[in-house]
C-alpha cells in the first residue's frame, strides 16, 4: 500500500510540474488581443520610428495589446519592413499580426496620401497638395521660386509648370513646402531616368523640354489610345510649318478651363494662342503623365495632320490627312454639340 501511495504520489507531483510548466509558456509569451478589433482609431508613425517604437504607439493607442506582441508578428513577415511614417486608419483590441496586416494593406494609408492626376494645371496641383498635406498654398508658391534647387531640371529654366508629376505619394505628416516639392521633382526626375528622356528625345530631334510641351499637348487633347497619333500630328505641322492651331493651349493662355471657345476669345492674343504663333507654346501647359510623354517620345506613324474628338462622351477622336476629311469630322463635332446642348 505504500508503495501504491509513493507512485501516486509521484504521479500527482508530475502533474502539477506539467500544469505549471504549461501555465508558464502561456504567460511566457506576447500578451496579445485575439482579434480582428473593433472601432476606429487613427496612429501616427513619424520620420524614423523603429518597430518598436511603432508597436509602443499601437500600445497608448490602444491598437495592440503589447509591444511584443506586433513586434512578434512584423518580425515574421518580411514585408513589415516597408511600414513607413504617416497617417495610419486602425481598429482598436487588433492582434499583432492583424494590425501588421492592416498597415501593409493601402486602405489604412487613404487619409496619408496625395495624389496628383495625369494633366493638372501648376495651380492645381499645388492646390490638391495642401489640401493633403496642411501646408499653406502660398507657402508652396513661394518654395517654388527655389524649385531649381529643390530639384526641378535645369532645362526647365526655373518655370515648374509640367513637372509637378502625376503620381500616389505616400505622405509622413511632416512635409514642409520644401520638401514637397523636392519629393514631386525627385519622382519626375525618375521618370524621366526611366523613360531615358534625354537620350531619346535627342533622338526625335527635340530638347527635353520640348517632349514635355508636346507631352503636355497630347496629355490634353486625347484618350491615352491616341496619344501616339496625337503626338504624331503635332510633329508633322511643326515638319510643315503649320501652326498648331490647339484650343487648349489658347485655354491655358487665358487661365480658364474650357473646352468650347468663343470666337473672340480665339482671337486674344497671348503667348500660348497657337492660331496665332507657330511653333510649340512657351511652356508646357499642364503635367503629363509617364503614357503622354512616352508618346511625345515614340510617335506613331503616319501622315495625319488633322484630328477631331467627334464625341466628348467616349472620347472618340478621328484622324485626317487633309483639310476636306477634316472638315467632315469636323461637322460630326459641331452636330454632336447642338445634339448635347
Amino acid at each position: 500500500m505504500t508503495s501504491n501511495r509513493r507512485v501516486l504520489t509521484v504521479v500527482v507531483s508530475l502533474v502539477a510540474v506539467i500544469a505549471l510548466i504549461a501555465v508558464f509558456i502561456a504567460t511566457r509569451g506576447p500578451k496579445d488581443f485575439p482579434g480582428p478589433g473593433t472601432g476606429s482609431t487613427t496612429v501616427i508613425v513619424v520620420r524614423g520610428d523603429s518597430l518598436s517604437g511603432i508597436a509602443n504607439t499601437l500600445v497608448e493607442a490602444g491598437v495592440v495589446a503589447s509591444s511584443d506582441a506586433f513586434v512578434s508578428a512584423a518580425s515574421s513577415n518580411p514585408k513589415a519592413k516597408s511600414i513607413g511614417p504617416g497617417r495610419y486608419a486602425m481598429l482598436e483590441e487588433m492582434s499583432g499580426a492583424g494590425a501588421v496586416a492592416l498597415m501593409l494593406d493601402a486602405k489604412s494609408r487613404a487619409e496619408s496620401r496625395l495624389i496628383l492626376p495625369e494633366g493638372l494645371r501648376i495651380n492645381q496641383s499645388l492646390a490638391i497638395a495642401s489640401t493633403a498635406t496642411s501646408i499653406p498654398v502660398d507657402d508652396l508658391d513661394a518654395a517654388l521660386k527655389q524649385a531649381p534647387s529643390l530639384g526641378l531640371p535645369a532645362y526647365a529654366s526655373g518655370n515648374a509648370e509640367g513637372f509637378l508629376f502625376p503620381a500616389s505619394y505616400d505622405l509622413a505628416g511632416d512635409e514642409t513646402a520644401d520638401t514637397t516639392l523636392k519629393m514631386l521633382f525627385a519622382r519626375f526626375n525618375q521618370a524621366s531616368r526611366e523613360l531615358q528622356l534625354d537620350k531619346h528625345a535627342a533622338v526625335v530631334g527635340q530638347s527635353p523640354y520640348d517632349i514635355m510641351k508636346i507631352a503636355s499637348l497630347v496629355q490634353a487633347e486625347g484618350n491615352p489610345s491616341d496619344y501616339s497619333k496625337i503626338a504624331r500630328v503635332i510633329y508633322n505641322r511643326l515638319a510643315k510649318g503649320m501652326r498648331l492651331e490647339f484650343d487648349t493651349t489658347i485655354a491655358y493662355g487665358l487661365g480658364i478651363t474650357k473646352v468650347s471657345l468663343t470666337s473672340e476669345q480665339l482671337k486674344t492674343d497671348t503667348p500660348y494662342n497657337t492660331r496665332l504663333h507657330a511653333g510649340l507654346p512657351p511652356t508646357p501647359i499642364n503635367s503629363p503623365g509617364a503614357a503622354a510623354i512616352k508618346a511625345a517620345l515614340n510617335p506613331a506613324q503616319g501622315n495625319w495632320l488633322y484630328f477631331v474628338t467627334v464625341n466628348l462622351d467616349t472620347g472618340e477622336t478621328k484622324f485626317a490627312k487633309n483639310y476636306k476629311r477634316f472638315l467632315k469630322y469636323k461637322a460630326q463635332l459641331q452636330a454632336y454639340l447642338r445634339n448635347h446642348g
